[in-house]
Order: C-alpha cells, then sequence, then structure tokens
C-alpha cells in the first residue's frame, strides 16, 4: 500500500514496478521529479534554518513586546523550525533507501512532518482571527487580543496539535523489508481503516476548518480594506500594513497546502474503492511530488514574505541588528 507521507519515494517506485502488467502510466517520464528530491529538501533546509531563526531573533531579541500577531508568527516560525529541523534525516533516507537513524528518530522524525501542518494552519487560522478583530470588530476586541490570550492561545494549539500525532508516533517504526534487504521508516497501522480515519481527520481539522475560518476572516478584512467609509478612522489605517501581510501569508498557504490536500482526499478515495486506481496512479506521479515540494517550500517562504511586506517586522530586523552588529561608542571617563 502506497504511504502518503513524504519520504516513500522508495516504496512508491516499489509498489509500481511491482504490477508489471499494469500499462496505466509509464513511470519513467516522472522519475526525474523523484530524483532531485533529496537535494531540494536539502537545499531547503539550508534556507529555512537561516530564515526561520532570523525571524526567532527577531521577535525575541527586540526591546519592545511582541504583539498579538507576531506572538502568533513567531510560533508559526517555530513550526516550521521543527519540520525544517528533520530534513537531513528525509534527504538521506531517500538518497540511500535505507532508514540508519533507529526507530525512536524514525517516529520523532516522521511526527514532524503532521504537526507543521497542523500547527501552521491553525497558528495562521488565530492570526486571520486576529487581524479580524482588529480591522471588523474594532469597538469589540476586548481582552481578546492581549498577548497573553495569545500565548494562552498558542500552548492549546501545541498540545492539540500533538494529541493528533501521538498515534502517528506510536504506529510509526523501522521495519525491514526482507525483500529488497532494506529498513524502511514507515507507519504500521493496525488496519486499512486507520489510514482512512487519519487521512479523513487530516483534510477535515487540519485544514478544511482552519481554511474556512481563515477564509472567512480574509475576506471580510477584504471588505473593510476596500471601504472608503472606513479608511477615515485612523486605527483602521494604522491596521492596514500588518493585514496585507497575514493576506499574503494566506495566499501562500493556499498555494503550498492545497495541492497535497487534494491528493490526500483523493486517495482516500482510492482506499474506499471509490476512485479509478489509474487516475489515482497518475497522481501519485504527478500532483504527488509536486505538492510535497510546495510543501516543503512553505517553511522557507513565509519569512520572505515578513521581509517584503512586514514594514514593521522590517523596522525590528533593523534595530535588532543593528544594535548587535554596531560597536557602542566608548563611554569618556572625567
Amino acid at each position: 500500500m502506497f504511504s502518503l507521507e513524504p519520504n516513500r519515494t522508495m516504496t512508491l517506485l516499489v509498489n509500481i514496478t511491482e504490477t508489471p502488467n499494469n500499462r496505466c502510466i509509464d513511470q519513467k517520464h516522472f522519475d526525474w521529479l523523484f530524483t532531485y528530491r533529496p537535494h531540494y529538501i536539502w537545499i531547503i533546509f539550508v534556507l529555512g534554518i537561516i530564515e526561520n531563526l532570523f525571524v526567532i531573533f527577531v521577535f525575541v531579541l527586540h526591546k519592545s513586546r511582541c504583539t498579538v500577531t507576531e506572538i502568533y508568527l513567531g510560533n508559526l516560525a517555530a513550526a516550521d523550525l521543527i519540520f525544517i529541523s528533520s530534513h537531513p534525516f528525509w534527504a538521506i533516507y531517500i538518497s540511500k533507501d535505507h532508514w540508519p537513524f533507529g526507530g525512536i528518530m524514525c517516529a520523532a522524525v516522521g511526527s514532524s512532518f503532521k504537526i507543521n501542518l497542523y500547527s501552521r494552519n491553525y497558528l495562521l487560522m488565530m492570526v486571520s482571527i486576529e487581524r479580524y478583530l482588529a480591522l471588523v470588530k474594532t469597538m469589540t476586541i476586548g481582552r481578546l487580543r492581549r498577548p497573553w490570550w495569545a500565548k494562552v492561545n498558542c500552548g492549546i494549539i501545541w498540545m492539540f496539535t500533538a494529541g493528533l500525532n501521538v498515534p502517528t508516533g506510536v504506529f510509526r517504526k523501522e521495519i525491514f523489508n526482507k525483500k529488497f534487504n532494506t529498513t524502511a521508516c514507515r507507519t504500521d497501522a493496525p488496519s486499512q481503516n486507520w489510514y482512512v480515519a487519519t487521512n479523513i481527520l487530516m483534510n477535515v481539522l487540519g485544514f478544511f476548518v482552519p481554511l474556512v475560518v481563515t477564509a472567512f476572516c480574509t475576506s471580510r478584512m477584504i471588505q473593510v480594506l476596500r471601504n472608503n467609509l472606513m479608511r477615515q478612522f485612523k486605527k483602521v489605517n494604522t491596521e492596514r500594513k500588518a493585514t496585507r501581510l497575514v493576506l499574503s501569508v494566506f495566499l501562500v498557504f493556499i498555494v503550498c497546502c492545497l495541492p497535497y490536500n487534494i491528493y490526500i482526499f483523493i486517495k482516500t478515495l482510492y482506499t474506499l474503492q471509490i476512485f479509478p486506481p489509474c487516475i489515482v496512479k497518475a497522481i501519485r506521479y504527478n500532483v504527488y511530488p509536486i505538492s510535497i515540494y510546495l510543501v516543503y517550500s512553505n517553511s522557507c517562504i513565509n519569512p520572505v514574505i515578513y521581509s517584503m511586506v512586514g514594514n514593521q517586522f522590517r523596522q525590528k530586523a533593523r534595530e535588532v541588528y543593528s544594535r548587535l552588529l554596531c560597536k557602542r561608542p566608548d563611554r569618556r571617563t572625567s
């Protein structure tokens, strides 16, 4: 059975070639999508580590307290950093077609992918809600926009995400394949229904719910930004630039996460014998590798958006690194 996880290049190729009579798709035309994936993962790893550490350092080292939006974006950078830290393991695994890191690391690294997907989507949802309250509910925001509540919400999101991924960590195992004389890191669930339930959970809770909430908040924010009557309020004008940053992050979220979730949905239908197998096998070689490339890329695109669109972030970054890099003037003794 083909796995839905990003490290199963070898297994995918094995499962397709095990049916020589199947002529649904010629795999040779799509091998290049998998050949360059280890190199791409290493590039994303280097860029992502530098960029997300940069974002976290700016938020932590700046002399002023983080705003509610910055608390969420800082946690978003931390979630990306956790996922990016697992990239070297995936790159080595895919290159060697062998898992050499042991069972504990298999469970930990295997869980990082879904932890990142869940936490990233819900943190982005909270950022959109915060911007919605700032722009649309300007008179009734109350305690909901206090930094303390943002920290509590982030804690709840992390616990919720960790709880959802406990079964993945439990069933993720290091398994020796006698037929191909290699060790694989894969999910060994007790039944096929577990895979179906996990995929539906990811589609609904991991993507659809945050997408609907974020889309609603985004649509309302766009209406306010286009409303000429609202522009006369100074508070609304102050929030406009920060809202543009959130809208940019949301657009990247759609581009990077939607193809993967479409693939998960189609694969679930195939598991339930609703979707034709030939179409699914074609999607494996077209949509799946491209969707994984996009999911990986999202971890290093967000910091670039902060720097390009976030004026307040750029100002904080200049202040932090000018203070760190520039020498302080010597004090004169009397």
